[in-house]
């Protein structure tokens, strides 16, 4: 096994076993070869990591994009402040931005509410040879909504008791849903970016302290942070339950940036890599009237 996959399979939470996020560490690091680095080294290291990555994924885009055969669709939660955006912008910088499609899912709108949860999700996916990248996702439906069960109220549902089987249900839902997608060239790569409470607290203080980052700063994010031992709870609970061989969740340790990006954009070039895609291939009379273009080009006077 190579050393990304092993890295990917420690990442993974295992289809039918428990996530246990209080057991993984949001400031790991692979490698013991990192662990003498200061921390200006692993910086560099995993910047030169991630640059590698970056390149990578380029090719693989454009080997998606040219098979038209699947989409893939990158699926990112997490608590606030633990670098979602920065991990959007910085893995997919090399991308072609033709091929990728980014949707950040905020509160929903009347419309919305007025049909089932997952109608905006199904809206938003990426056509085949694309890349779709959720800013957030269907499992606020079960992240969100579970620690804060009164947001229920707006989706008008019939009328029912909204205990563990109403959870359940849902992520019975969600998993059906995952493996139609995927059964149809949707391939689904689920990420975590574990952060910690005491990485997130920093990172709030550093946007106050600032004047070109307070505008990211909301009040609302400390009033969430209060509630971080349900939130963690939930998403113990979700990413157990919806962790399957078709839509895995990785768990990414996010105390250092530059390693979680690094680490994401390794796992999108696996995700591509285990399609087996090829190029098109050109038949001999396509081939044939290629060459005759050909002399046609060579033969014309500049």
């Amino acid at each position: 096994m190579s050393r990304e996959k092993e890295i990917a399979k420690q990442l993974r939470v295992k289809p039918r076993a428990k996530a246990r996020l209080d057991e993984r560490d949001p400031g790991w690091i692979p490698g013991s070869e990192f662990e003498s680095l200061s921390a200006k080294e692993l910086k560099h290291e995993a910047h030169a990591l991630l640059k590698q990555g970056v390149e990578e994924l380029e090719k693989r885009q454009e080997l998606l994009w040219a098979s038209d055969t699947y989409a893939l669709l990158v699926v990112f939660q997490a608590l606030d402040a633990a670098g979602k955006d920065s991990s959007i912008k910085h893995v997919m910088s090399g991308v072609n931005p033709q091929g990728v499609e980014v949707v950040a899912f905020k509160q929903p709108s009347t419309e919305e509410l007025d049909h089932d949860y997952l109608w905006r999700i199904t809206k938003a996916l990426p056509e085949r040879g694309r890349i779709g990248i959720f800013n957030r996702s269907h499992y606020e439906e079960v992240i969100a909504l579970r620690v804060h069960p009164e947001w229920l109220d707006a989706q008008h549902l019939p009328s029912r008791k909204r205990d563990d089987g109403f959870w359940q249900e849902r992520y019975e839902d969600i998993n059906a849903f995952e493996r139609h997608l995927d059964r149809n060239g949707t391939k689904i790569v689920k990420i975590f970016l574990h952060v910690s409470r005491a990485e997130q607290k920093k990172r709030f203080l550093d946007r106050l302290d600032r004047p070109d980052k307070e505008w990211k700063f909301s009040a609302a994010d400390v009033a969430e942070r209060r509630h971080w031992n349900a939130y963690m709870a939930a998403f113990e609970d979700a990413l157990t339950a919806t962790s399957t061989d078709w839509a895995p969740w990785y768990v990414v340790p996010a105390d250092h940036k530059p390693v979680t990006q690094a680490l994401v954009a390794q796992l999108l070039v696996d995700a591509i890599d285990d399609l087996d895609l090829h190029y098109p291939t050109v038949s001999d009379e396509d081939r044939q009237r290629n060459e005759a273009a050909r002399r046609e080009l060579e033969g014309e006077r500049d």
